[in-house]
């Protein structure tokens, strides 16, 4: 992985900061996205002192915000000249609906749609770069879910979970959506499952207080580090160059929900997604 450029979203805590510390490790060059500039610089810093990897960046971007993506992705481009590997694990959970700064629901905007724009406007990078890596940290919550179009943004009625759900089952759509659309490019896209982490997904954002159910089954959980595993594998791995539009468990390929591999909905998420993210 040496001098492997690799971009992280959500890297400041949980399992994003164990998957940057886990490949600075391995000697690649990590850019550690954070909505908090503090926040990631502390993260960074640690990434820093326990790889003893100096080619560690960091960069701010809002994934509720389309235009703080598009400001991102054209500071990335004119900063870096190639992208490896494209992690997209940030994500976030909450019992209360809340709307991003582009006025979507905020588990579907910045689960899904901030990730669905972040990587189309990062594809042409990746293809001159390839063979690269596309790693979508999906949920095996996406078992419960299915995609409403009725009420995509859970306007007409919300619940935290089933909001989760529909957002880590559209992770996967997208995955295997963007595979089909990328064959030939040699871009591989694969998505997975981390496990029940013990991170601060759940925590609420206006309050910083945790989910009462995460409190409860905190003693179930398991460690960042552990959680991460699977993505460092895809990212690093030769055993899966060349492999593409799977879902990952514990490092093994898995089947998805029957849901994920509807290809009507697939096309339909993905023509949705690209009317909402080109507002």
């Amino acid at each position: 992985m040496e001098n492997k450029i690799i971009l992280i979203t959500g890297a400041n805590s949980g399992i994003g900061k164990a998957t940057a510390t886990a490949l600075a490790e391995m000697g690649a060059h990590v850019i550690m996205m954070s909505r908090d500039l503090e926040r990631g610089e502390d993260a960074r810093q640690e990434v820093m002192r326990i790889s003893r990897n100096s080619q560690v960046d960091l960069m701010q971007c809002d994934l509720a915000s389309l235009d703080d993506i598009r400001r991102f992705s054209f500071d990335f481009i004119a900063k870096y000249k190639r992208l490896d590997v494209l992690i997209n694990n940030a994500g976030i959970y909450t019992d209360k609906r809340m709307n991003t700064a582009d006025g979507f629901e905020y588990q579907f905007g910045v689960n899904h749609l901030g990730h669905f724009l972040l990587t189309r406007l990062l594809l042409g990078l990746m293809k001159t770069s390839s063979p690269s890596r596309i790693i979508n940290v999906a949920s095996g919550a996406h078992f419960g879910g299915r995609i409403d179009f009725d009420d995509i943004q859970s306007e007409k009625k919300y619940s935290g979970w089933k909001a989760y759900a529909q957002a880590k089952l559209a992770n996967i759509l997208f995955t295997y959506e963007l595979t089909r659309r990328l064959a030939g490019t040699g871009i591989t896209a694969n998505c997975l499952h981390p496990g029940f982490v013990n991170s601060r997904f759940a925590v609420d954002r206006s309050t910083g207080k945790a989910n009462i159910m995460m409190k409860l089954m905190k003693p179930f959980t398991i460690e960042p580090a552990v959680g991460a595993e699977t993505s460092v594998y895809l990212a690093a791995s030769p055993e899966v160059e060349g492999v593409t539009g799977k879902y990952f468990a514990k490092r093994k390929q898995k089947a998805s929900s029957k849901a994920s591999y509807d290809l009507v909905t697939a096309e339909k998420l993905w023509n949705i997604s690209d009317a909402l993210t080109a507002k």
